[in-house]
């Protein structure tokens, strides 16, 4: 579904902030969390500012000129710009408000990562373990208790840190839509419930953190329907034994989170089902092949001569796997020149013929000192925020990857948009 909207050059400053940031419609204001409906999936594609702002700290040169001068072209949603766990750089990940805020922003396929409750009920939460740091759950004492390791205050005598540790297979799923998502953060020097739930990095903002509305799988399957945009469902891995309490096993898992979007009615083609366990993803593509033509296996390791070489990609896609997705710094590398250029594991994976994936822009923060772990592979070639223009060129033409993924999904639609992805 296209969603299409003309943008001067002046808007962006003038109504941009408010669109995408508040999540209101550029044609009134609108205070209170954005509501879907079953026009929203033809809403209006909201860039902002901060694409322009990125493209004016580029370096000079023909890319900034390009993107310069697309500042005016329509814009559409696009499937090579995928919303990393919804819009979380400034709304809470994973709730109903990030979601729609990254449709809003032409996103094309929005990401719901899938751990189980106590009841076996399927949520969208990045970490079976990291309620205690994306929800309240800390200062919701009957829940607070029912957690794997309940808060514990720091001691500045000791200098012992404060900690919690809180799971989504601790409580059922109406405990946990009772709770509230918040920044993906915690403060280490918190003597009181109230105080851990802050720790919110600076670049970040808690300004849209007031109805972080927690999701079911199932409810994020119904509203991204109504957004109009594609599924990419990620099965996290369990941090606790499986079978999970003697007979729900990883298959199981793995089986009803693609059941319910059988349920649903949701057409395969939508759906790219993800997994960091190869297990997973070859499950998919001989249980459910209808699913499985899209699997996509995520990859974080570290480089290995085994894990980057020609041999390794053809077995991935002997073994049937058809998209990988790997972290954006492990397809990249420098040349003598200190470009930007494909790496080898790149290279040999489009080589063998797998489609790539890449994973996740505007997630470190500013990039003026090297861009952190996503960038690791390229540190001497950051250092400002308009190098990621320049990482997503490589990663879209010389890479060929068919989607980036974005804490922010405005960058990526805005690059899509311009060079006609």
């Amino acid at each position: 579904m296209k969603r299409t909207f003309h943008l001067p050059l002046y808007l962006p400053l003038l109504v941009g902030s408010l669109a995408a940031l508040s999540g209101c419609s550029s044609m009134h204001h609108d205070t209170s969390a954005p509501k879907a409906s079953p026009t929203d999936g033809q809403a209006l594609v909201q860039l902002g500012p901060r694409p322009y702002f990125l493209i004016n700290d580029m370096d000079e040169g023909s890319l900034k000129q390009s993107l310069q001068a697309c500042e005016s072209k329509p814009v559409t949603s696009s499937t090579f710009s995928i919303g990393h766990r919804g819009a979380p750089m400034q709304f809470p990940e994973h709730t109903r408000e990030s979601y729609i805020a990254a449709a809003r922003m032409g996103a094309g396929v929005v990401e719901c990562d899938v751990a189980f409750t106590k009841d076996k009920q399927l949520v969208c939460r990045h970490a079976q373990n990291d309620l205690h740091t994306t929800t309240n759950i800390v200062a919701v004492p009957e829940l607070n208790a029912k957690c794997t390791k309940p808060f514990t205050p720091a001691n500045p005598v000791t200098g012992q840190k404060a900690e919690a540790e809180c799971r989504t297979s601790d409580i059922t799923l109406a405990e946990f839509k009772s709770l509230k998502g918040k920044m993906d953060a915690f403060n280490p020097e918190a003597t009181t419930p109230e105080e851990y739930l802050g720790g919110t990095a600076d670049w970040r903002t808690d300004l849209y953190s007031t109805n972080g509305t927690l999701l079911s799988h199932r409810e994020s399957i119904e509203l991204l329907k109504e957004l109009g945009v594609q599924f990419t469902p990620e099965l996290k891995t369990p941090v606790v034994d499986m079978p999970f309490e003697g007979n729900y096993t990883q298959q199981d898992y793995a089986r009803q989170m693609i059941n319910e979007y059988r349920q649903a009615g949701v057409n395969p083609s939508d759906v790219w089902p993800q997994s960091f366990l190869l297990e997973d993803v070859i499950f998919w593509v001989n249980e459910t092949p209808e699913f499985g033509k899209q699997a996509v296996f995520l990859d974080e390791d570290d480089h290995s001569p085994e894990n980057v070489s020609l041999e390794y990609m053809e077995k991935l896609v002997q073994q049937g796997v058809p998209v990988l997705a790997p972290a954006i710094w492990k397809m990249l590398t420098l040349n003598s020149n200190n470009d930007i250029v494909p790496s080898e594991y790149a290279l040999n994976a489009k080589a063998a013929g797998l489609d790539l994936i890449g994973w996740s822009l505007e997630r470190s923060g500013p990039l003026n000192s090297g861009g952190g772990w996503y960038y690791q592979s390229v540190t001497d070639a950051i250092n400002n925020d308009g190098d990621m223009f320049t990482v997503i060129d490589v990663l879209a033409q010389e890479v060929g990857v068919i989607g980036i993924f974005s804490d922010w999904p405005a960058t990526t639609t805005y690059y899509a948009n311009c060079m006609g992805i």
